[in-house]
């Protein structure tokens, strides 16, 4: 927990060089509206705007730096309580009011010189009144763009575990691949030299070495063209042909305009895993397997159909495919944020189907 309330603060040097810009510009804007709206004023108690316009130049100038002031110090201690940021702009308040009153009277006096000028109090009083809301108000101000500043780098550090955390998910599911179709191959190895084929068995070992070393290096967040997808599982399939090759025909009914269309890595590895296990590894007899796709508008769908015996295809999913469906369907939901779905189920007596079904999106040409 402590890990994540870390990441979760704000970074002292994540973000000072946008704070200093946008509190520049939000000066700019301040000081500039309260001298117009100062010369407004004035000029309905019948103050010449154009006239005081040095005086109110060189005031609120002043002013200008003793909030930027103000504000390097609520920056420094941005991580108090919002009760002691507040107590803290009443004190600087009550510290720089009065210095902005006594800049207008000597500025007034400077420009009056060598007339001589009288304390006012009344009009002082007035002056200490105006400044200081001036001056808190821009203090609220600055407060509430510290807290604008800060929330904002809360979501980008939450974005960032979130997409951590989704990726590592992502792994996971993908790898709960990798150990159940590892088992199943290595103990054919196992079979092929007992039963002597040496030959065969090297082939394999060779083949599962070029397809571990290719579907380890993938990143479960990178989405492949259909037809390097279609390549991987062309390496899988050398694989289980050396087991069943004369029992197992596998067909690809792609298109070339849909081969372009981007799917997740390795997300039809466990379709055709399923399929062999409970279509060719159940049954005696030749097995076919069929993988199809085609786009209909914006969506992409694939389908992947195999034999299996009559009495488990007359389930809707027989015992031992839910945790390879479940995987798939899971990354789907999490790639796609519920925007991909899967389906599956006999469609005939011996005959399976399962579906996927998620948005298309075309490959980039090189």
């Amino acid at each position: 927990m402590a890990t994540i309330n870390g990441l979760l603060a704000p970074a002292t040097a994540a973000y000072p060089e946008d704070i200093v810009r946008a509190t520049l510009r939000l000066s700019l804007v301040y000081w500039t509206s309260m001298f117009v709206a100062d010369s407004v004023l004035g000029y309905f108690i019948h103050i010449d705007p154009i006239e005081s316009a040095p005086l109110k130049f060189v005031l609120f100038g002043a002013g200008a730096v003793m909030t930027y002031g103000m504000s390097l110090l609520l920056f420094r201690l941005r991580r108090l309580s919002f009760t002691r940021k507040a107590l803290l702009c009443f004190l600087m308040t009550a510290v720089t009011a009065p210095v902005f009153t006594a800049v207008d009277f000597f500025n007034y006096m400077l420009c009056q010189y060598p007339k001589p000028v009288s304390f006012d109090p009344v009009y002082s009083g007035y002056m200490l009144i105006e400044g200081a809301s001036m001056l808190f108000g821009w203090s609220c101000l600055f407060v509430a763009l510290l807290y604008h500043f800060e929330v904002r780098e809360r979501e980008r550090r939450l974005s960032a575990i979130r997409e951590e955390a989704l990726t590592t998910q992502m792994r996971a599911l993908r790898y709960q691949v990798n150990p159940h179709f590892l088992f199943n191959t290595l103990n054919s190895i196992a079979a092929l030299i007992e039963g002597g084929a040496a030959s065969r068995a090297e082939r394999m070992v060779l083949s599962l070495s070029s397809f571990m070393r290719t579907t380890l290096s993938l990143d479960p967040m990178h989405d492949l063209p259909l037809a390097d997808e279609l390549t991987l599982q062309e390496e899988y399939l050398a694989i289980e042909r050396e087991r069943f090759s004369d029992r197992m025909s596998f067909r690809i009914e792609v298109p070339r305009a849909v081969r372009g269309a981007l799917v997740p890595s390795l997300i039809l590895q466990p379709l055709i895993e399923n399929a062999i296990k409970h279509g060719v590894g159940a049954t005696s007899g030749p097995v076919e397997i069929v993988l199809a796709a085609r786009r209909d508008g914006e969506r992409l769908h694939i389908s992947l159909e195999n034999d299996m015996p009559p009495e488990r295809g007359s389930r809707q999913t027989p015992v031992g495919m839910g945790i390879g469906l479940r995987n798939v369907a899971e990354r789907l939901t999490l790639r796609f944020q519920g925007d991909g779905r899967l389906s599956s189920g006999p469609i005939a007596p011996g005959r399976y189907r399962v579906s996927i079904d998620l948005p298309w999106r075309q490959a980039c040409p090189d």
